[in-house]
């Protein structure tokens, strides 16, 4: 009883000082379009980019002792900002709202929002607003971000306690719509829920737009429940956490859910399949809806591959098998399989997930790689199963260059490597390329915009030096003096960008300057003036 009362006394004190902060604190959507001194010292004269401690939505005292110490490992004083701004954006701005579920006082809830994702009126259009919405995906990949000094703690205002309120709430949103990719503030907050179009979507099967607020089938949003699933276990060795609430069954509520999408289009008597997911919106944009009334392009039956409609990017999926989401997918189902055996009494559970998982490889091997007429053999981004073949990469993770980052494969593989010699090159019809930043990029954005995003990946993926060192000097140069990694930057204009405020992006390229600590820290005393 002492414990659920402190518990509850620490939630209402955190909500108090939240509220009374946010009082008088500046909009981070505008403040994030604004310089700010004081600026850095180098010639890029980067802008201060956190808010006032009173303002954050987040205090971590291991996050602030990071930021201190890495000031005396980047020597860059431009490179420095960026990271200092970006490593605690999640913390400092995208914790909307913390406490416990009503029904148990020990289960803790975040409710954790992306940044600047807007509110549309219709077809994708005009603004209306931020969205306080959360992606199961991206609120995953914020919360990764912090993993390299994430400990065990039991403490309500712990790292550890944050992670336990993402998995809590991304179970409780998984149960009530797998098939969704993004969910509306829970009850507890208190928030409203907000409409995300004023044109309602079609799609089966049906969610009350009061718990979803977008519900895109995409695969790696169940895989992202996976990650920061493993990512907690792995780091804490918490297996007990996973006993209680909703994490088992939102695990059986996964395995249902996709085992039901490895169904092909048509069955063997070439009579078409009741498929288990339809999408529809009325919009302008062809990669906002499905075609063929809703089910997309046909699928062959029998692949042992998941079908995806749409991909992280949120764009829907030419062909439905999309590669690089059944390998997320596989790898950390594989992953949690080992935390449900850790639990104990769910043996049976864990071994089918660790069956499931192997096929998917197998399926993934069978028709994932293909043969390009330059490059040899490669895996592909999206297959039909009837031969055809969508031979690109997006920007977005799960990528086919973000497999290694993610652990599906190791860096070496020689498919692999093939693989991200095509995506890099002018061969992948998104990779943009120009004297400002060349990246892979993608269709969400459109032609001749780059992803920050991707550049961070490259340098996960990579151990050449110059191959880094290039990669940081354009992410350095290209923020428009702003200091925050943007979604996507006009490769031959700096100024033409999208987002300001990308949580995510921010978050994993200050994992990637912490991965270089490791990795290779001689990069880290470089300089990027020149």
């Amino acid at each position: 009883m002492q414990f659920v009362l402190s518990q509850l006394a620490a939630a209402a004190a955190y909500l108090f000082s939240s509220s009374s902060a946010q009082a008088g604190c500046p909009d981070y959507s505008s403040f994030s379009e604004q310089y700010h001194a004081p600026f850095s010292s180098g010639r890029y004269n980067l802008s201060y980019m956190r808010p006032a401690p009173a303002c954050r939505s987040f205090n971590s005292s291991v996050v602030e002792e990071t930021i201190a110490r890495m000031q005396t490992v980047i020597q860059d004083p431009d490179l420095f900002r960026l990271f200092e701004n970006s490593f605690p954006n999640s913390l400092d701005t995208a914790v909307k709202w913390r406490g416990f579920a009503a029904n148990d006082t020990e289960q803790e809830l975040t409710f954790l929002i992306t940044g600047d994702i807007f509110l549309r009126k219709d077809g994708w259009t005009d603004v209306a607003g931020i969205s306080n919405a959360m992606w199961l995906r991206d609120s995953a990949n914020q919360m990764q971000s912090y993993l390299s000094v994430l400990t065990a703690n039991s403490s309500y205002d712990s790292l550890a306690s944050l992670y336990r309120g993402v998995i809590n709430l991304q179970a409780r949103y998984i149960n009530l719509g797998p098939h969704c990719n993004s969910f509306q503030p829970p009850v507890e907050s208190g928030l409203s829920p907000q409409m995300n179009q004023v044109l309602p979507d079609v799609f089966t099967p049906a969610i009350s737009n009061q718990t979803a607020f977008e519900c895109k089938w995409e695969l790696d949003s169940l895989a992202a429940f996976l990650e920061i699933s493993t990512n907690y276990y792995e780091t804490t060795g918490d297996a007990a956490f996973f006993g209680k609430f909703e994490w088992v069954s939102a695990i059986e509520t996964i395995l249902q859910t996709t085992k039901n999408l490895l169904v092909g289009t048509y069955s063997s008597n070439g009579s078409v399949n009741t498929i288990p997911y339809t999408w529809m919106r009325e919009t302008t944009t062809a990669t906002e809806t499905l075609d063929n009334l809703g089910r997309g392009n046909p699928v062959k039956d029998g692949t042992g591959l998941i079908r995806s409609a749409f991909r992280p990017s949120d764009d829907s999926t030419l062909y439905q098998l999309f590669i690089p989401a059944n390998m997320m997918f596989a790898r950390y189902l594989e992953s949690s399989a080992k935390i449900m055996a850790a639990i104990g009494g769910y043996e049976t559970l864990a071994n089918e997930m660790d069956s499931f998982a192997a096929s998917i490889r197998a399926a993934i091997t069978k028709w994932g790689i293909v043969t390009h007429p330059t490059y040899g053999q490669i895996y592909a981004f999206e297959v039909d199963g009837f031969g055809s073949q969508n031979m690109m990469d997006d920007s977005n993770i799960p990528s086919l260059l973000s497999a290694p980052f993610f652990g599906y494969l190791n860096v070496s593989d020689p498919v692999y490597q093939s693989t991200r010699t095509f995506v890099l090159s002018e061969d992948n019809p998104y990779m943009m390329r120009g004297p400002v930043i060349s990246a892979i990029g993608g269709p969400h954005e459109g032609f001749g915009m780059a992803w920050p995003m991707a550049s961070t990946i490259r340098i996960f993926t990579s151990s050449d030096e110059a191959e880094i060192l290039g990669q940081l000097q354009e992410i350095v140069s290209s923020t428009d003096g702003l200091g925050l990694i943007h979604e996507s930057i006009n490769s031959f204009n700096q100024s033409d960008w999208t987002r300001q405020w990308f949580s995510w992006a921010n978050g994993l390229f200050g994992q990637c300057l912490l991965d270089l600590e490791t990795r290779m820290p001689a990069v880290l005393q470089a300089s990027f003036q020149s």
